[in-house]
């Protein structure tokens, strides 16, 4: 999958992840359509996601305009994803709530566009969804 000129403000995540650059979307023939959008495509765990119901109920869109952030929740997937992905979902919530999802999503554009071919790069194995060029560890700030 090629990364579009423009990421629709839906593949943000309540929790602060990008959808666009999930290995879901970027690799499955019947690719998710993000967390704020139907759950055709969604990995299981995705489609009963707490977090998705919190801002539900709350009547919030992201976790960012709670009033908890950051919750048990959130630093729980927060510490799994620094460890396993070396990104930071707050970081990502901050960044929204300092620039607008706008300029967050342009600048996560420009940080996960494969430099080979233009396909995606895959936040959670680093490798693009066109050519399958890896990014080391440290080698580009993802």
């Amino acid at each position: 999958m090629k990364m579009p000129e423009k990421t629709e403000p839906a593949m943000f995540a309540p929790c602060g992840m990008n959808c666009m650059v999930c290995y879901k979307h970027c690799y499955h023939k019947k690719s998710c359509a993000g967390c704020l959008n139907c759950d055709k495509g969604k990995p299981e765990h995705c489609q009963k996601c707490r977090i998705k119901d919190c801002v539900k109920e709350k009547g919030i869109t992201y976790c960012c305009e709670c009033t908890e952030f950051p919750c048990k929740q959130i630093k729980s997937l927060e510490k799994s994803y620094n460890t396993r992905y070396h990104t930071s979902l707050v970081e990502n919530s901050r960044a929204v709530q300092k620039y607008g999802i706008e300029e967050f999503l342009e600048q996560q554009r420009n940080e996960y566009t494969c430099p080979k071919c233009g396909g995606i790069i895959s936040l959670h194995d680093r490798e693009c969804s066109e050519c399958q060029h890896k990014i080391p560890q440290g080698g580009r700030k993802i």
